[in-house]
């Protein structure tokens, strides 16, 4: 059995077409998995780690504004979008698989539509709540489209199996509580918060977090604060620490750059700041955990506004556009939180109720029968 799954530019895509793979695998052990992607994208780096094989198609994104740099970028799309069909076409005849998955990013649309003009059983995954272009085209001609929110069915009128399968996440994440974490943490009493924004890192949040760590730190409030900066704030955010009077080896605090034991992180903490990426809330729903989240603004179609607000109006978080973020609207959102922590408490079982207990078994339900249709 051979499974090709396109995806790539960011984890968001990425990680659930890695999770896809484990899925596959889990019920057929002897599947061989190709991965295609960019060669300048994060799956240049995670799939190849995943100890998955990987297959690149230049392809990029066209930019809306008219300024030189962007010009020069879309001639330079133009030309990858010209090659992308062929090569596309020629990993497919390649490595001949039973069936193409697309979990989004740029290389997934030129290699599932060459997957189905040659014939191949496709499937899709959409993980935001708002669909993406690409999936909303690529689906006319889908065997399947699975979903992790049930308010991006209505965006695949033309596919007829379109199914609510959620979005799988990694498995150490539920595999600890929160006491056992926070020890490993050394973390002692308090309220734990967890911030991040993502791996590049969110400016609004790195220009806030050092004011909000100061204002807790120097208050009776018993708080750990957990922040990941990013790339982004790598040079600067220890220097706008120290500007704060914060000392980063402080013990109820810990900053880095990146967050590599996320499963330890999100199990010792109360609360989550951070963005609105579907991998994200998938795993605070899997967690059951309360939230601010801070919405990307310029995410295509804001797709990140949409998938937050499905937790906002179930009263799992509490959503705020960064055209309205502020260090006072922060503060006020975590005394809150920190005040009462019944409502915290709350705000944690809705994020629970959110998630799907069953996600592998239905991806497999949605994907066993496209397999057999090929290999038959």
């Amino acid at each position: 059995m051979r499974v090709l799954i396109a995806c790539g530019g960011t984890g968001g895509h990425i990680n659930p077409g890695l999770a896809i793979a484990g899925t596959i695998a889990a019920h057929k052990p002897d599947t061989e998995f190709l991965f295609a992607g960019t060669p300048n994208g994060m799956e240049a780096e995670l799939v190849p780690a995943a100890g998955y094989k990987i297959e690149f198609v230049k392809v990029a994104g066209f930019q809306r504004d008219l300024s030189l740099d962007s010009i020069k970028r879309n001639v330079k799309a133009v030309g990858y979008l010209m090659t992308a069909g062929s090569r596309s076409k020629e990993i497919i005849r390649n490595f001949k698989p039973d069936l193409a998955i697309g979990t989004g990013g740029y290389a997934a649309g030129p290699v599932i539509r060459a997957a189905q003009q040659l014939g191949i059983p496709t499937a899709l995954h959409e993980q935001n709540a708002f669909a993406g272009v690409t999936n909303k085209l690529l689906s006319k001609k889908a065997d399947a489209v699975m979903v992790n929110f049930e308010a991006a069915k209505q965006y695949f009128p033309d596919c007829k199996n379109v199914i609510v399968t959620g979005l799988p996440v990694r498995g150490a994440i539920k595999k600890r509580s929160r006491e056992q974490a926070r020890q490993m943490l050394g973390f002692s009493d308090g309220m734990t918060i967890l911030s991040f924004g993502g791996s590049q890192g969110a400016k609004c949040l790195n220009d806030l977090m050092p004011d909000l760590m100061a204002w807790h730190l120097n208050s009776d409030m018993k708080i750990n604060h957990i922040h990941a900066y990013g790339k982004n704030g790598k040079d600067t955010f220890n220097a706008m620490l120290l500007e704060k009077g914060v000392k980063p080896e402080d013990t109820r605090i810990r900053v880095s750059e990146y967050i590599h034991d996320m499963d330890v992180c999100l199990a010792a903490a109360d609360v989550v700041i951070c963005r609105a990426g579907a991998s994200t809330l998938s795993e605070l729903e899997a967690v059951g955990r309360a939230s601010v989240l801070i919405p990307y603004p310029t995410a295509a179609e804001n797709h990140q506004y949409h998938n937050a607000m499905v937790l906002g109006k179930a009263g799992a978080a509490m959503v705020i556009e960064q055209k309205d973020l502020t260090l006072e609207r922060l503060k006020n959102a975590v005394a809150h939180l920190y005040e009462e922590p019944e409502k915290r408490m709350l705000m944690g079982q809705r994020a629970g109720a959110l998630a799907l207990t069953d996600v592998d078994e239905r991806i497999w339900a949605v994907l066993e029968p496209l397999l057999a249709r090929k290999k038959a």
